[in-house]
């Protein structure tokens, strides 16, 4: 069973910075796609960037404003999430995804093209 562990998150305020890691015990292939999602109480998850293994091309969703940057360890199992300037509408639990054979059926904002969840990571930031 694949796992992927987060880690990183915590509490700061607002103007601050974290950096959000993840490691799969999977093998990741060519076509591996890893990214972030993030959940507010009693919200669906909504997705905030994510990675392709094979070029590195990264996807960002509309609502960070170039705030986030996503990237992927030198050891290949590995994705990081910077975020900068957080606000305390930030404040979610974030879950690293991954999909190790992206087939391309989903969109890659689309949580459901995901196959592995981590547990989620709370992220909170004070005004």
């Amino acid at each position: 069973q694949v796992q992927l562990v987060e880690s990183g998150g915590g509490s700061v305020q607002a103007g601050d910075s974290l950096r959000l890691s993840c490691v799969t015990s999977g093998r990741p292939s060519s076509s591996t796609v890893m990214g972030w999602f993030r959940q507010y109480p009693g919200k669906d998850r909504e997705f905030v960037a994510c990675i392709q293994w094979n070029d590195d091309t990264p996807e960002y969703s509309g609502l960070i404003q170039d705030r986030f940057t996503i990237s992927r360890g030198d050891d290949k199992k590995t994705v990081f999430l910077q975020m900068n300037s957080l606000k305390p509408e930030d404040s979610a639990i974030y879950y690293c995804a991954a999909n190790l054979y992206w087939r391309g059926t989903y969109y890659l904002w689309d949580p459901d093209g995901y196959r592995y969840w981590g547990q989620g990571i709370r992220v909170t930031v004070s005004s």
